[in-house]
């Protein structure tokens, strides 16, 4: 289990989650939407299979090209602590399990399911033709407030539509910075990534416009918020303001020259952002 968790980078579930717990607490300020924990557990179940399901397969996908880059080699599948075919199987599984758990939510997001699973999945594939690789991940990403927002009864609106667009920039910009660290490999391999095709000075600026552009559409979002519904008041506003400013605090960590704190910007500094923000949010919709 332990290789398992450590196969899909389980702790990283952490950069979504409260995006989609945003979405799925707007909802059920709904007047016809009431709150319901087992559709909860449903939600959280769909994020971790999805979730699985992506990172196993593109884990299974690189297999070799892990065994190549001395930063991954030591991954659970190049180093022999899991066998491909063992992968193939774990994640054929989470797709399945993704799939059906749909099907207990309700008929909207069942029939979206697949149209979900084809982007997180297609994303592993496209650092091998387009640089545009990480606009994928973020696209993934951003379904997590959307498809929430749906499993709780919603329909399409814009606040959740906001945070889903927050998320792609988001997750868009702080890709590209741990892209940083293969620049010099994926060239040598004929990958594409932002670092690869511009460089790294340009990439990071590319970053910084990304997260500038997410920075605006957060703050809408929580404009939005603030503005509908008489729950949210301070709170929403220390979260909104606590993850901007993570947001370009990551930023002064790494630079063109200096790429030694690079963990510490993608997994930490996000991490707490993403947390903040959902947990202010929520915290606000109680208080």
């Amino acid at each position: 289990m332990k290789s398992y968790l450590s196969l899909v980078k389980f702790s990283h579930t952490i950069f979504a989650l409260p995006f989609a717990l945003i979405g799925f607490f707007i909802a059920t300020l709904q007047t016809n939407i009431s709150f319901d924990w087992t559709k909860l557990g449903l939600v959280l179940l769909c994020m971790v299979f999805a979730r699985s399901a992506a990172m196993g397969f593109n884990r299974y996908l690189d297999r070799d090209i892990d065994l190549k880059n001395p930063r991954t080699a030591v991954r659970e599948i190049p180093s022999g602590v899991i066998s491909p075919n063992a992968a193939l199987l774990f994640v054929i599984i989470n797709c399945l399990a993704f799939v059906g758990t749909t099907y207990f939510i309700n008929p909207l997001c069942l029939l979206l399911s697949p149209v979900a699973l084809l982007v997180v999945l297609f994303y592993s594939y496209t650092k091998r033709f387009t640089a545009l690789c990480h606009f994928v991940l973020g696209l993934g990403l951003s379904l997590a407030p959307i498809g929430a927002y749906l499993a709780a009864g919603g329909s399409f609106d814009l606040i959740p539509l906001l945070y889903s667009a927050s998320v792609l920039l988001w997750v868009s910009g702080f890709d590209i910075i741990y892209a940083l660290q293969d620049e010099a490999f994926d060239r040598s391999l004929d990958l594409h990534s932002i670092p690869v095709l511009m460089g790294t000075k340009n990439a990071l600026y590319l970053s910084t416009f990304l997260h500038v552009l997410c920075a605006i559409l957060i703050f809408s979002a929580s404009y939005a918020l603030y503005s509908t519904y008489s729950h949210f008041n301070i709170l929403l506003w220390v979260g909104t303001f606590v993850f901007i400013g993570l947001l370009f605090y990551q930023h002064t960590l790494v630079k063109a020259d200096d790429l030694k704190r690079v963990n510490l910007a993608f997994f930490t500094t996000n991490g707490v952002a993403s947390v903040l923000l959902g947990g202010m949010i929520i915290l606000d919709l109680f208080v």
